[in-house]
């Protein structure tokens, strides 16, 4: 058009354009430039050609650089806006939108898993002994099976001496403030060792006689 910027537009080949699902995502067609300045940039067309004298570097290429022109406009390439393409946009947001998750309607029930009235982890905690299944046995029995376990081993906590004693847990800690002594730091935090007027371990060491 005289006075005005002129306008560029090229089809794209049927061939190229055909996929699938013609009917419902057309490739849009037709295309068109859309020149505009190039503001304040200044652009410029370069290329190699042969040159005739010898490279100064061998490792250097024997070529120069020649200028061919200057880019005096910018041109973008766009869809036309046309039915097609507002159409294909339309399919491709959908689709973008599209939840990962998606609820599906079962028809009949679907059982992975058989049904169980009693589980493993309640058959386990069934079988563990518990307070008020032990019997509470004489006191002076219950401090020689304390005084047995302390010659193996300085310190126990309370859950181990509950496992070698088979008393409650109530009862247990009784006769443990009376003998014993809990430890609140570290390094043997939450242990129970017995007092020193009870401390009488054996000596694992055999005795050595004169010479």
């Amino acid at each position: 058009m005289a006075g005005g910027k002129p306008e560029v537009i090229f089809s794209l080949d049927s061939r190229l354009a055909a996929v699938e699902d013609a009917e419902k995502n057309k490739v849009p067609k037709d295309h068109k430039f859309v020149l505009g300045s190039l503001g304040r940039q200044s652009l410029s067309v370069l290329s190699t050609v042969p040159s005739d004298k010898e490279p100064t570097d061998p490792s250097s290429s024997n070529e120069e650089l020649s200028l061919e022109g200057k880019v005096i406009q910018r041109a973008e390439c766009k869809p036309v806006a046309d039915s097609n393409y507002m159409a294909l946009k339309r399919s491709s947001f959908e689709t973008s939108n599209n939840p990962a998750r998606q609820v599906v309607h079962l028809d009949k029930a679907v059982l992975n898993y058989k049904p169980k009235s009693i589980h493993s982890a309640m058959v386990e905690m069934d079988n563990k002994p518990k307070d008020q299944k032990r019997m509470r046995m004489d006191k002076d029995r219950v401090m020689e099976m304390l005084f047995s376990a302390f010659e193996k081993h300085q310190y126990y906590n309370l859950k181990d001496l509950v496992k070698i004693t088979d008393q409650p847990v109530v009862f247990l800690k009784e006769i443990l403030r009376e003998i014993g002594n809990y430890n609140m730091k570290a390094p043997h935090k939450n242990m129970w060792e017995l007092k020193s007027e009870f401390r009488h371990y054996k000596d694992d060491k055999p005795s050595t006689s004169a010479v």
